[in-house]
Protein backbone atom coordinates (compact mmCIF):
# COMPACT_ATOMS: atom_id res chain seq x y z
CA UNK A 1 0.00 0.00 0.00
CA UNK A 2 1.37 3.30 -1.00
CA UNK A 3 2.23 5.18 2.35
CA UNK A 4 -0.66 8.20 3.23
CA UNK A 5 -3.12 6.69 0.69
CA UNK A 6 -5.66 4.20 1.90
CA UNK A 7 -6.19 3.35 5.96
CA UNK A 8 -4.74 0.03 7.47
CA UNK A 9 -6.89 -3.00 8.15
CA UNK A 10 -8.53 -1.29 11.29
CA UNK A 11 -10.32 1.38 8.81
CA UNK A 12 -13.80 0.26 8.01
CA UNK A 13 -14.64 -0.87 4.89
CA UNK A 14 -16.96 2.40 4.64
CA UNK A 15 -13.88 4.50 4.34
CA UNK A 16 -12.29 2.49 1.35
CA UNK A 17 -15.59 2.60 -0.27
CA UNK A 18 -15.76 6.10 0.02
CA UNK A 19 -12.08 6.43 -1.04
CA UNK A 20 -12.80 4.55 -4.30
CA UNK A 21 -15.83 6.58 -4.71
CA UNK A 22 -14.09 9.55 -4.92
CA UNK A 23 -11.10 8.24 -6.99
CA UNK A 24 -13.39 7.46 -9.65
CA UNK A 25 -15.16 11.23 -9.43
CA UNK A 26 -18.65 9.31 -9.05
CA UNK A 27 -21.20 9.94 -6.13
CA UNK A 28 -23.75 7.72 -4.70
CA UNK A 29 -27.26 8.31 -6.06
CA UNK A 30 -29.50 9.93 -3.34
CA UNK A 31 -32.81 9.71 -2.39
CA UNK A 32 -33.31 13.47 -1.28
CA UNK A 33 -31.91 15.20 0.96
CA UNK A 34 -31.74 13.27 3.95
CA UNK A 35 -32.37 9.77 2.55
CA UNK A 36 -29.77 6.49 2.75
CA UNK A 37 -27.89 6.44 -0.77
CA UNK A 38 -30.14 4.08 -3.26
CA UNK A 39 -27.58 2.49 -5.68
CA UNK A 40 -23.89 3.64 -6.99
CA UNK A 41 -22.73 3.20 -10.42
CA UNK A 42 -18.46 2.92 -10.51
CA UNK A 43 -16.74 3.56 -13.68
CA UNK A 44 -14.37 0.55 -13.63
CA UNK A 45 -12.72 1.55 -16.48
CA UNK A 46 -11.37 4.76 -15.11
CA UNK A 47 -10.91 3.10 -11.96
CA UNK A 48 -8.67 0.57 -13.48
CA UNK A 49 -6.77 3.35 -15.61
CA UNK A 50 -6.24 5.27 -12.44
CA UNK A 51 -5.30 2.50 -10.67
CA UNK A 52 -2.23 1.49 -14.03
CA UNK A 53 -1.41 5.86 -13.64
CA UNK A 54 -1.04 5.75 -9.80
CA UNK A 55 0.29 2.39 -8.71
CA UNK A 56 2.28 0.50 -10.94
CA UNK A 57 3.67 3.38 -13.28
CA UNK A 58 4.76 5.24 -10.14
CA UNK A 59 6.43 1.73 -9.13
CA UNK A 60 8.86 1.58 -11.78
CA UNK A 61 5.96 -1.17 -13.83
CA UNK A 62 7.24 0.17 -17.42
CA UNK A 63 6.64 -2.85 -19.89
CA UNK A 64 3.92 -2.03 -21.85
CA UNK A 65 2.78 -5.98 -22.53
CA UNK A 66 1.88 -6.01 -18.33
CA UNK A 67 0.09 -2.64 -18.42
CA UNK A 68 -2.05 -3.64 -21.89
CA UNK A 69 -2.68 -6.76 -19.84
CA UNK A 70 -3.86 -4.77 -16.56
CA UNK A 71 -6.13 -2.50 -18.68
CA UNK A 72 -7.72 -5.10 -20.06
CA UNK A 73 -8.70 -7.97 -17.58
CA UNK A 74 -11.69 -6.59 -15.34
CA UNK A 75 -10.10 -6.86 -12.20
CA UNK A 76 -13.64 -6.28 -10.20
CA UNK A 77 -14.63 -9.84 -11.93
CA UNK A 78 -12.43 -11.71 -9.40
CA UNK A 79 -13.26 -10.23 -5.83
CA UNK A 80 -16.52 -11.24 -4.08
CA UNK A 81 -19.28 -9.16 -5.03
CA UNK A 82 -19.23 -7.25 -2.42
CA UNK A 83 -15.82 -6.20 -2.37
CA UNK A 84 -15.87 -5.03 -6.41
CA UNK A 85 -16.30 -1.35 -5.45
CA UNK A 86 -12.68 -1.62 -3.55
CA UNK A 87 -11.29 -3.96 -6.37
CA UNK A 88 -8.84 -1.16 -7.30
CA UNK A 89 -7.63 0.03 -4.42
CA UNK A 90 -3.79 -0.26 -3.18
CA UNK A 91 -4.04 -3.40 -0.79
CA UNK A 92 -4.96 -7.08 -0.97
CA UNK A 93 -8.16 -8.12 -0.97
CA UNK A 94 -9.62 -11.11 0.85
CA UNK A 95 -11.11 -13.54 -1.12
CA UNK A 96 -11.44 -16.78 0.79
CA UNK A 97 -12.35 -15.88 4.73
CA UNK A 98 -10.66 -18.54 7.11
CA UNK A 99 -12.61 -21.05 7.87
CA UNK A 100 -12.04 -24.61 6.93
CA UNK A 101 -8.52 -23.38 6.31
CA UNK A 102 -6.34 -20.07 6.20
CA UNK A 103 -7.64 -16.90 4.55
CA UNK A 104 -6.50 -16.12 0.71
CA UNK A 105 -5.95 -12.70 -0.59
CA UNK A 106 -5.85 -10.77 -3.84
CA UNK A 107 -2.48 -9.76 -4.36
CA UNK A 108 -1.94 -5.90 -4.10
CA UNK A 109 -1.42 -4.44 -8.01
CA UNK A 110 1.94 -2.90 -7.37
CA UNK A 111 3.91 -5.59 -6.27
CA UNK A 112 1.77 -8.33 -8.49
CA UNK A 113 2.67 -6.42 -11.80
CA UNK A 114 6.23 -6.09 -10.34
CA UNK A 115 6.34 -9.76 -9.71
CA UNK A 116 5.18 -10.21 -13.60
CA UNK A 117 7.87 -7.75 -14.73
CA UNK A 118 10.37 -9.76 -13.35
CA UNK A 119 9.50 -13.05 -14.86
CA UNK A 120 10.76 -10.96 -18.06
CA UNK A 121 7.76 -13.69 -19.68
CA UNK A 122 7.92 -13.97 -23.60
CA UNK A 123 4.82 -14.54 -25.92
CA UNK A 124 5.91 -18.18 -26.34
CA UNK A 125 6.16 -19.15 -22.80
CA UNK A 126 4.48 -21.62 -20.98
CA UNK A 127 3.81 -20.38 -17.23
CA UNK A 128 2.65 -22.26 -14.08
CA UNK A 129 0.62 -19.80 -11.52
CA UNK A 130 0.71 -21.43 -7.85
CA UNK A 131 -2.03 -20.44 -6.15
CA UNK A 132 -4.20 -18.80 -8.84
CA UNK A 133 -6.98 -17.68 -6.46
CA UNK A 134 -10.02 -16.12 -8.42
CA UNK A 135 -8.13 -16.72 -11.52
CA UNK A 136 -7.44 -12.62 -11.86
CA UNK A 137 -3.33 -13.56 -12.29
CA UNK A 138 -3.48 -16.16 -14.64
CA UNK A 139 -5.93 -13.82 -16.46
CA UNK A 140 -3.09 -10.82 -16.93
CA UNK A 141 -0.90 -13.88 -17.72
CA UNK A 142 -2.50 -15.32 -20.52
CA UNK A 143 -2.75 -11.91 -22.46
CA UNK A 144 0.86 -11.88 -22.08
CA UNK A 145 2.43 -15.79 -22.59
CA UNK A 146 1.21 -18.51 -24.86
CA UNK A 147 -0.52 -20.64 -22.08
CA UNK A 148 -1.48 -20.58 -18.66
CA UNK A 149 -1.30 -23.36 -16.22
CA UNK A 150 -3.63 -21.74 -12.74
CA UNK A 151 -2.80 -24.49 -10.15
CA UNK A 152 -5.11 -24.32 -7.09
CA UNK A 153 -5.46 -26.24 -3.98
CA UNK A 154 -8.63 -24.82 -2.77
CA UNK A 155 -11.83 -26.71 -4.67
CA UNK A 156 -13.77 -23.54 -3.89
CA UNK A 157 -11.21 -21.06 -5.42
CA UNK A 158 -10.68 -23.75 -8.52
CA UNK A 159 -14.39 -23.46 -8.74
CA UNK A 160 -14.94 -19.86 -8.83
CA UNK A 161 -11.26 -19.36 -11.27
CA UNK A 162 -12.48 -21.80 -13.66
CA UNK A 163 -15.98 -20.29 -14.31
CA UNK A 164 -14.54 -16.60 -13.91
CA UNK A 165 -11.64 -17.37 -16.59
CA UNK A 166 -14.70 -19.54 -18.67
CA UNK A 167 -17.22 -16.60 -18.89
CA UNK A 168 -14.67 -13.88 -19.69
CA UNK A 169 -13.15 -15.56 -22.22
CA UNK A 170 -9.31 -15.99 -20.98
CA UNK A 171 -9.08 -19.74 -23.18
CA UNK A 172 -5.19 -19.91 -22.69
CA UNK A 173 -5.70 -21.23 -19.41
CA UNK A 174 -5.86 -24.33 -17.73
CA UNK A 175 -6.88 -24.49 -14.25
CA UNK A 176 -5.78 -27.54 -12.17
CA UNK A 177 -6.38 -28.66 -8.52
CA UNK A 178 -3.10 -30.11 -6.20
CA UNK A 179 -0.95 -29.43 -3.63
CA UNK A 180 0.24 -25.83 -4.19
CA UNK A 181 3.79 -27.27 -2.54
CA UNK A 182 3.87 -29.66 -5.44
CA UNK A 183 3.50 -27.61 -8.64
CA UNK A 184 1.81 -29.38 -11.35
CA UNK A 185 4.93 -31.80 -13.03
CA UNK A 186 2.38 -33.17 -15.85
CA UNK A 187 2.70 -30.02 -17.63
CA UNK A 188 6.24 -29.55 -17.11
CA UNK A 189 9.09 -28.19 -17.63
CA UNK A 190 7.62 -24.44 -17.60
CA UNK A 191 9.06 -21.04 -18.67
CA UNK A 192 8.40 -19.53 -16.03
CA UNK A 193 6.80 -19.90 -12.74
CA UNK A 194 4.81 -17.94 -10.71
CA UNK A 195 3.56 -17.66 -6.79
CA UNK A 196 0.97 -16.02 -5.85
CA UNK A 197 1.90 -14.94 -2.29
CA UNK A 198 4.75 -14.74 0.40
CA UNK A 199 6.48 -17.61 1.33
CA UNK A 200 9.09 -19.05 3.59
CA UNK A 201 10.26 -20.98 1.15
CA UNK A 202 10.48 -22.20 -2.32
CA UNK A 203 9.97 -26.31 -2.58
CA UNK A 204 12.77 -28.05 -4.21
CA UNK A 205 9.84 -29.84 -6.38
CA UNK A 206 8.92 -26.23 -8.12
CA UNK A 207 12.72 -25.90 -9.05
CA UNK A 208 12.45 -29.17 -10.58
CA UNK A 209 9.71 -28.24 -13.04
CA UNK A 210 11.34 -24.96 -14.37
CA UNK A 211 12.77 -25.99 -18.07
CA UNK A 212 16.58 -24.67 -18.79
CA UNK A 213 16.57 -20.92 -18.75
CA UNK A 214 13.78 -20.84 -16.82
CA UNK A 215 12.92 -18.07 -14.60
CA UNK A 216 11.06 -18.73 -10.92
CA UNK A 217 9.59 -15.78 -9.51
CA UNK A 218 8.47 -15.47 -5.74
CA UNK A 219 7.95 -13.53 -2.66
CA UNK A 220 10.27 -14.89 0.12
CA UNK A 221 9.63 -14.27 4.36
CA UNK A 222 7.57 -12.14 6.10
CA UNK A 223 5.77 -8.84 6.62
CA UNK A 224 7.85 -6.03 6.29
CA UNK A 225 11.20 -8.20 5.93
CA UNK A 226 9.89 -9.95 2.73
CA UNK A 227 12.26 -9.74 -0.42
CA UNK A 228 10.80 -10.50 -3.89
CA UNK A 229 13.58 -12.85 -5.40
CA UNK A 230 13.69 -14.24 -9.35
CA UNK A 231 15.34 -18.01 -9.65
CA UNK A 232 17.29 -19.02 -13.00
CA UNK A 233 17.52 -22.28 -13.98
CA UNK A 234 21.16 -23.05 -15.96
CA UNK A 235 21.71 -26.96 -15.94
CA UNK A 236 21.37 -28.44 -12.47
CA UNK A 237 22.11 -25.57 -10.80
CA UNK A 238 19.31 -22.75 -9.53
CA UNK A 239 21.40 -19.43 -9.07
CA UNK A 240 18.48 -16.97 -7.29
CA UNK A 241 18.48 -12.73 -6.88
CA UNK A 242 17.35 -10.15 -4.50
CA UNK A 243 14.73 -7.69 -6.75
CA UNK A 244 12.93 -5.54 -3.95
CA UNK A 245 11.17 -5.28 -0.77
CA UNK A 246 7.90 -6.98 -1.22
CA UNK A 247 5.06 -6.90 1.90
CA UNK A 248 2.26 -9.64 0.69
CA UNK A 249 0.36 -12.08 2.06
CA UNK A 250 1.19 -15.30 2.89
CA UNK A 251 0.66 -17.98 0.28
CA UNK A 252 -0.30 -21.06 2.95
CA UNK A 253 1.62 -24.24 2.93
CA UNK A 254 4.78 -22.94 2.27
CA UNK A 255 5.77 -22.32 5.69
CA UNK A 256 9.27 -24.00 7.05
CA UNK A 257 8.81 -27.20 9.24
CA UNK A 258 10.38 -26.38 12.92
CA UNK A 259 11.63 -29.67 14.63
CA UNK A 260 11.04 -29.23 18.52
CA UNK A 261 14.99 -29.40 19.51
CA UNK A 262 15.20 -30.56 23.62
Amino acid sequence: MHPGSIPGEASSRRVLLRWATTVAGIRPLQGGHDAEPRTMTLDFTALRTKMVDGQLRTTDVTDLAILDAVLAVPREEFVPSKLRPLAYIDEDIEIAPAGSGPARYLMEPSPFARLVQLAEIAPGDLVLDVGCGTGYSSAILSRIAASVIALEEDAGLAEQAQANLERLGYHGVAVVRGPLVAGYAAEAPYDVIMIEGSVEVVPTALFDQLKEGGRLVAVEGKGNAAVAKVYLKAGEAVSGRHAFNAAVRPLPGFEVVREFEF
